[in-house]
């Protein structure tokens, strides 16, 4: 006699065996093609991240802070392209003369002067107008590197605070 699962399984193998396979059927009277065409459009795109920029900390402005980030472009293969920073989110603040504003109460017109460069010399300002202050250069696919050094300059330092700003990075393409 044999055990209720044995009984089962027995079943089940028989049951298996009596389905017929889905196999695709063999013909020999003659063969027939077509053709058809697969397409992919790929456009010109380009991606732009940043890293922020801290100058770290500083009691007194009497020599030049440097600090230093990057951004990472990704454009499709062949694209050329340009990426450009703008003056940021302090008002008054202009690409020529960036400014950092204080973020306490009562301290939010209270600025430090700072600047963007595009290399590490930090003479050649960083700015937004294609053609005049821009970096360029030309995708390859994959993640590209670029280095902002920026530059808090000799100044009187005003109250003890956390200055900042927001600066844009645009990628045109």
């Amino acid at each position: 006699m044999l055990h209720p699962t044995a009984r089962l399984t027995l079943a089940a193998a028989a049951l298996a065996c009596a389905a017929p396979a889905a196999h695709a059927q063999v013909y020999t009277n003659g063969t027939a093609t077509a053709t058809f065409l697969v397409t992919l459009n790929v456009l010109a795109n380009c991606s732009i991240s940043a890293a922020p920029l801290a100058f770290g900390t500083a009691g007194t402005l009497s020599s030049p802070v440097q600090g230093q980030t990057t951004l990472t472009v990704r454009c499709t293969n062949s694209t050329p392209y340009n990426v450009g920073l703008d003056a940021g989110t302090v008002t008054g603040s202009t690409v020529a003369n960036r400014l950092l504003a204080g973020t306490a109460t009562g301290n939010t017109a209270t600025t430090v002067a700072y600047q963007l460069y595009q290399e590490a010399g930090r003479t050649t300002i960083w700015g937004n107008t294609q053609g005049t202050n821009t970096v360029g250069g030309v995708g390859n696919g994959t993640a590209q590197t670029l280095n902002v050094y920026g530059q808090v300059a000799t100044q009187t330092a005003p109250s003890p605070d956390t200055y900042q700003s927001t600066v844009t990075a645009t990628v045109y393409f």
